[in-house]
């Protein structure tokens, strides 16, 4: 199993997801997805966040701030809408995107849990452990999925 598949099997079955994908926010292109239903088209959602994760980080440039994004946070009445970049020392520019259904999800463990599959998408390599923030660093060992 892929990197990917592995990363979104793993996000689906937080508690309360609805749809997830991992996105390439340069060209909007999406890697991989799951869920998502006829009245929340995730081939539309999806790259269309790419928009929002590029705007945030221009705007963090032209500020000067020298931090990461944690996470994107879209609350909607039924929904939220979770973006999370995916931090690695390869030219890659992705991020997790995950709407959860409000009345099942609990935010706070959902964003737990999507930090840890996020950390552990790159952690065989090596060379991608220093690009994990400070923050996530920690709770797995060195020997992951990749």
């Amino acid at each position: 199993m892929s990197d990917i598949e592995y990363a979104l099997n793993q996000a689906a079955n937080i508690k309360g997801a609805f749809a997830v994908a991992i996105v390439d926010y340069d060209s909007g292109m999406t890697l991989g997805s799951r869920g998502g239903s006829a009245e929340f088209d995730l081939d539309v959602a999806a790259p269309g966040n790419s928009e929002v994760v590029r705007a945030k980080f221009d705007v963090m440039q032209k500020l000067g701030l020298r931090e990461t994004i944690e996470d994107i946070l879209i609350t909607l009445d039924s929904q939220y809408h979770l973006i999370r970049p995916i931090y690695s020392n390869n030219e890659d520019k992705l991020f997790f995107y995950l709407v959860l259904n409000r009345q099942q999800a609990n935010l706070a463990m959902a964003r737990r849990d999507l930090r840890m599959i996020g950390q552990r998408f790159y952690l065989d390599d090596p060379s991608s452990a220093a690009a994990v923030p400070a923050q996530d660093q920690g709770y797995y060992p060195a020997v992951g999925r990749r």
